[in-house]
């Protein structure tokens, strides 16, 4: 098997880690041929354009200044002649104008063959000189690094804890969580019930995708469903609110800021609209303050009880077809399956799963930096956002492109 060296290795190909890229190169160009980009899919962007169009998204939450190029009104500009998909508020994308446009930011800066086609499956520090990192692919073959970014997401699907529970065996696809859901793929749910699980925005999209094809839906969500046009207040994007949780040094303090912020998932008003208009049609009905407290898979359908039976007609008599759970991810960065050799040889401190970066986001101890919802107790509650994108170069690029903020440099004594 082959082993080849690089300056810098990027795991993952999506909006952040082509954000990173285009940053880096902006400051220092001649870094171009010193990095490469690690993606099963070998091309930018695959699982966001996958995952938007299992769920049917047509439109981005983000507004049209948060993207992965430089230059904050390069989308604006692309979308001349387009402006019927930029939707209010904020010229939010559709979701085709989108993938254009980071199509043109691919060739703009040159990068159409920067990712591997190959999955990283072990990172670890290398034993002949710990201040490399040696990559293992999925191909076999292994890469040396100066320096790691690690872009690619994170997090574990969360299920609720009677889902472990269950003895009966029923067919997977009739309890799903989220990310295993296509709605492409399912032609017809016409006669169903689906009970959707979560207050998120994930779960308005698949509402809307089961009533269009043929389903009722059961909204099910431990409290009121929130209308807010972005998953955290704007002020998160500045100084309004960032001063203050910069200022902020314990951080546990930071972290409850962060859930605080993000508050447990919300509607657009757009989509909320949408769901009352299929409400009133008879298609959906909304189950709030409230938990699914059993469910047996009897027949060929499933009997839920929730935990609230005073505050609505329980669900208990309805034969639901299928549970779909959009109650997102569990961070612990303890258990991330490509970090145990990093975590053996350099332990870090952690805050509820999330990990205490220094300032350029890197692990203490060594040249790895992470990017995405890993670095929200540095960049704040739009971590794992278009824009925590941004925010998160702005640290690392400098300690990438400059000598004097490399790891080895600031601790040599």
């Amino acid at each position: 098997m082959a082993q080849s060296q690089t300056d810098i290795a990027v795991i993952g190909a999506g909006p952040q880690a082509l954000t990173l890229v285009t940053h880096v190169l902006q400051k220092k160009a001649k870094l171009r041929d010193r990095i490469q980009v690690f993606d099963p899919s070998g091309t930018w962007m695959t699982q966001w354009q996958q995952q938007f169009a299992a769920q049917e998204i047509q439109e981005l939450r983000s507004p049209a200044v948060h993207h992965p190029d430089p230059n904050a009104h390069a989308l604006r500009t692309f979308a001349e002649g387009r402006y019927a998909e930029l939707h209010p508020p904020y010229d939010r994308p559709g979701t085709r104008l989108f993938q254009e446009f980071c199509d043109m930011v691919v060739q703009r800066w040159q990068l159409q063959n920067h990712v591997v086609s190959a999955a990283v499956t072990r990172l670890e520090p290398w034993q002949k000189k710990p201040s490399r990192f040696r990559l293992t692919l999925s191909t076999g073959d292994t890469v040396l690094a100066r320096r790691v970014v690690l872009a690619a997401g994170g997090g574990q699907p969360y299920l609720p804890d009677w889902v472990k529970q269950l003895s009966a065996v029923y067919p997977p696809e009739r309890l799903c969580h989220a990310n295993q859901i296509r709605l492409p793929a399912l032609s017809s749910l016409a006669g169903e019930t689906v009970l959707i699980v979560g207050g998120g925005l994930t779960s308005g999209h698949l509402a809307v995708g089961a009533v269009k094809r043929g389903a009722n839906v059961v909204m099910m969500a431990r409290r009121t469903f929130q209308e807010k046009i972005f998953d955290a207040e704007p002020g998160w994007l500045g100084p309004k609110y960032l001063k203050g949780f910069h200022a902020e040094s314990d951080m546990e303090a930071r972290w409850q800021m962060v859930q605080e912020a993000r508050n447990g998932g919300s509607l657009t008003p757009a989509m909320m609209t949408r769901l009352r208009k299929l409400q009133r049609q008879g298609h959906i009905t909304f189950y709030e303050h409230c938990q699914v407290a059993d469910a047996q898979w009897q027949g060929d359908t499933w009997k839920v009880c929730c935990d609230n039976h005073a505050a609505h007609d329980c669900i208990a008599h309805q034969p639901i077809h299928r549970i779909w759970f959009a109650t997102g991810t569990t961070l612990d960065i303890r258990s991330h399956p490509l970090l145990a050799d990093i975590w053996e040889r350099h332990p870090i401190t952690t805050v509820n799963g999330l990990p205490v970066l220094d300032e350029h986001l890197r692990w203490p101890g060594c040249e790895l930096f992470l990017m995405g919802p890993w670095a929200a107790l540095r960049v704040g509650p739009v971590a794992r956002n278009l824009f925590g994108g941004k925010l998160a170069c702005d640290r690392i690029v400098p300690a990438l492109t400059k000598a004097t903020l490399s790891f080895a440099t600031a601790h040599t004594p």
